[in-house]
């Protein structure tokens, strides 16, 4: 088994962090959005993840060997391809073309998942998705009774389906996949101006294929501010409080769930609930809840909630709620 991550976007909509940060890269519960992502999906695989490919922009020397180094971790490969052009979902895949074979998950690093992973062997492959209010901003499919998926459609205009494709696909053949999405690219044929996997695998399925719709219990999205604070609530919900041994917690006050870190200091205090306290922090004479706090930050004498906390920013006596990039004071 493989897994493919196309994780090249630019994240606009989590500015000013992702200015800094590759919006994947951005922590959730005291880890990186993809670390989580690639660890789940090898979690419930059923067979070994032998490689695990990363599609990326320009992200620099570190940020490469620090994916490499996850999917080591996993006892799997690492590859590193680039898409150096926001070409669409399905030249994002291309872009990792000797890694297209034998079977293949694909996870585009946007969102976190809780799913049920059952593959059908009868399946060419499974896609997975969630009911939606509104679909015009997604990939959807139709469905038949027994749940053989009857169409894809690309961020429809008019009411098609509700079923919204979350970003999480299997094939039990990548090679196949891999020459659908070259005729995409051979033929020029694009739709809104990108190369949508949705029409590879509207393709696929009119030569017989049969694709399975999986079933998703969540999909916690990371797309801005606000749903990435509730994607960090909704995890550590589910995987509960978590305080490095090697961080120093004084007259601390904990409203569980929490993250803290390593190395992090924390001195006449209340944290939580929902709150992830990232690497070599300091935090005095403060109240802080439902936010995320990255690397190295300093709070003082501050009341803060609902806020996000750039690497090596700096806060003092301000009770509000924030939302500072990397290296910022207020």
């Amino acid at each position: 088994m493989k897994i493919i991550v196309p994780m090249a976007g630019m994240g606009k909509r989590l500015r000013p962090h992702t200015l800094t940060t590759p919006k994947p890269l951005l922590p959730i519960a005291g880890k990186p959005i993809v670390q989580r992502l690639v660890e789940d999906i090898a979690a419930i695989c059923k067979g070994k993840v032998d490689e695990i490919a990363f599609i990326i922009g320009d992200f620099g020397k570190e940020t490469e060997q620090n994916l490499l180094n996850v999917a080591s971790s996993l006892g799997a490969k690492g590859s590193i391809y680039y898409q150096e052009q926001p070409l669409g979902t399905a030249h994002a895949i291309f872009c990792a073309e000797p890694s297209l074979s034998g079977e293949i998950i694909v996870a585009f690093a946007d969102t976190l998942f809780a799913a049920d992973f059952t593959l059908d062997p009868t399946y060419d492959g499974t896609v997975w998705v969630k009911q939606v209010e509104d679909p015009r901003a997604f990939g959807v499919v139709k469905v038949d009774e027994s749940g053989i998926i009857t169409d894809f459609v690309e961020k429809p205009a008019e009411f098609v389906s509700d079923l919204a494709i979350i970003g999480i696909y299997y094939f039990n053949n990548g090679a196949t996949l891999k020459s659908e999405i070259q005729y995409l690219l051979d033929n020029n044929i694009m739709e809104k101006g990108e190369y949508q996997l949705t029409n590879a695998l509207e393709n696929m399925k009119k030569k017989g294929m049969r694709f399975g719709a999986g079933k998703v219990d969540a999909w916690m999205d990371c797309g801005n501010k606000e749903a990435l604070l509730d994607t960090n609530r909704k995890v550590l919900g589910m995987i509960g409080s978590s305080i490095h041994k090697e961080s120093n917690l004084d007259n601390v006050t904990l409203i569980e769930p929490v993250f803290i870190g390593k190395g992090s200091r924390l001195s006449n205090v209340v944290i939580g609930p929902n709150v992830a306290i990232g690497e070599n922090n300091l935090v005095e004479n403060a109240v802080i809840s439902e936010s995320i706090l990255m690397d190295n930050v300093k709070v003082k004498n501050a009341v803060i909630s609902e806020t996000i906390l750039g690497k090596f920013s700096f806060v003092n006596g301000h009770p509000e709620v924030l939302n500072l990039g990397d290296y910022s004071s207020r």
